[in-house]
């Protein structure tokens, strides 16, 4: 009975060991809620879920709104060559031949009529130009207006049917980091849609290039063929005109693609459309985007900005008050880091825009309102030439005139041709202004009439 009364003490002695190391040391814990206030927190983070951040990298929309309006554009040209290209040639040939060239690229149609910008290069040259839509329509177009120095061009389709078209955004709310796709017809691949950012804005590829190259630059592939096609955004929409890649020298893409910004490509189709002529718009100063060497060579101890090295007379700069060695860093909203900052957002301007500048006078910030204007100088057969002033016209007893402010034709100097010479008369017309040089071709011009500082006047006679 005792060995019975010790087996059951152990047995009820273990049995209250193992609920009291389980109690304490192995059940899962219990939880009492209560209703309390929700706490408020504020956060840096982004509010939107993860589903928000998937559907905005779903690209099926901007590429469903794109893809059908832009096209594929055929440039069927000629070229002359002396060359020979052949032994029956080499024996026979005693003049030009000419050789077909065909060039292809793409295009943006910007207008339910049929407008469409794409690249200067793409139809340079071009005889005839055909555009293929995306269903395999090919239509003849023609020739609207260029302007070289952003290498844009204005074509239209020939006929009255409506097309889909592309709605410009404004390329100054991109952002570095955004999302786009470029849209365009690459080895001859139609409708291609690659995607990728934007890498940086404003970029300047070459600072010794005289052109105000200010692009986007993105790493979306773009290839031969991809010229004149759309950078769009994730709604779809032009944020540029794609131009040009990073090579490894054989004409492929490499990592990086530049593009015309929306606003300066609308900016020049609007005035090829309007005036036939893209309408350059001026601050009427000239210097140099700073950088640490720039700084240093002028003690200055800011490293971003436009330093302003001279203004022109009679133009909105100096009218406002801006004066050498000021610093531009700002205008409107744009915040001017570099020169290309600068020339990109003026390009997107008209002469008679008003600006709000942000410059720097000894390390004090001030700001002015500035009116943009046209260019005052032509470039006109090795000439760079100026309308008088009333003043100067009153001197030459003239009612109007236009004066060299700068020569480089080699004809012209050994002539005696000189800086504040008169063009008077250009093929026996006569010259008021430079509105009337533009109208003059030079490959047409055998007669020039100046006017020297004596009043004197003399002909020069050309084959």
């Amino acid at each position: 009975m005792n060995t019975n009364l010790k087996f059951l003490s152990i047995a009820l002695f273990s049995a209250c060991l193992t609920v009291g190391v389980y109690h304490f040391f192995l059940a899962p814990e219990k939880w009492v809620i209560t209703p309390s206030p929700t706490p408020i927190v504020q956060t840096n983070f982004s509010t939107n879920n993860s589903l928000s951040a998937l559907e905005s990298t779903d690209f099926t929309l901007a590429a469903a709104k794109t893809i059908d309006a832009v096209v594929h554009i055929t440039n069927t040209g000629s070229y002359r060559s002396n060359a020979p290209s052949s032994i029956w040639e080499y024996f026979n040939y005693g003049r030009m031949k000419e050789y077909p060239r065909i060039g292809m690229g793409s295009g943006v149609i910007v207008s339910s009529d049929g407008y469409i910008i794409t690249n200067n290069h793409v139809i340079e040259g071009a005889d005839q130009i055909e555009v293929t839509t995306n269903n395999n329509m090919i239509f003849d177009a023609e020739l609207i207006g260029t302007d070289p120095n952003s290498d844009i061009a204005v074509i239209k389709i020939i006929g009255d049917q409506s097309f889909p078209y592309v709605r410009f955004a404004d390329s100054d709310q991109t952002q570095i980091g955004e999302w786009v796709l470029a849209v365009g017809n690459p080895y001859n691949l139609n409708s291609t849609v690659t995607a990728g950012i934007i890498s940086a804005k404003s970029r300047d590829l070459d600072p010794r290039d005289n052109r105000n190259q200010s692009f986007i630059q993105t790493d979306a592939a773009v290839n031969s063929g991809n010229s004149g096609g759309a950078l769009v955004n994730t709604n779809g929409d032009l944020v540029g005109i794609n131009t040009a890649i990073t090579s490894n020298g054989m004409g492929t893409f490499i990592g990086y693609s530049f593009a015309v910004p929306s606003n300066i490509a609308r900016k020049i189709y609007e005035d090829i459309i309007e005036f036939g002529n893209v309408q350059k718009a001026l601050l009427g100063v000239s210097g140099n985007g700073l950088n640490a060497r720039i700084a240093e060579e002028y003690s200055i101890q800011t490293t971003e900005g436009f330093y302003v090295a001279a203004v022109q007379e009679e133009m909105g700069a100096k009218e406002a008050g801006l004066q050498a060695e000021d610093i531009i860093v700002k205008i409107d909203n744009t915040r001017i880091t570099k020169f290309s900052d600068m020339s990109g957002y003026l390009s997107s301007k008209r002469p008679g825009d008003k600006v709000q500048v942000t410059y720097l006078r000894d390390g004090e910030s001030r700001t002015t309102k500035v009116v943009l204007k046209t260019n005052p100088f032509v470039d006109f057969y090795g000439m760079y030439l100026k309308n008088l002033s009333e003043e100067e016209a009153e001197q030459n007893d003239l009612n109007k005139g236009v004066k060299i402010s700068s020569i480089r034709n080699s004809r012209l100097l050994q002539r005696g041709v000189k800086n504040g010479f008169i063009v008077t008369r250009v093929n026996g017309n006569t010259i008021e202004t430079t509105e009337d040089l533009k109208k003059i071709e030079e490959n047409d011009i055998y007669e020039l009439e100046f006017m020297n500082e004596k009043g004197e006047r003399f002909r020069f006679f050309f084959e």
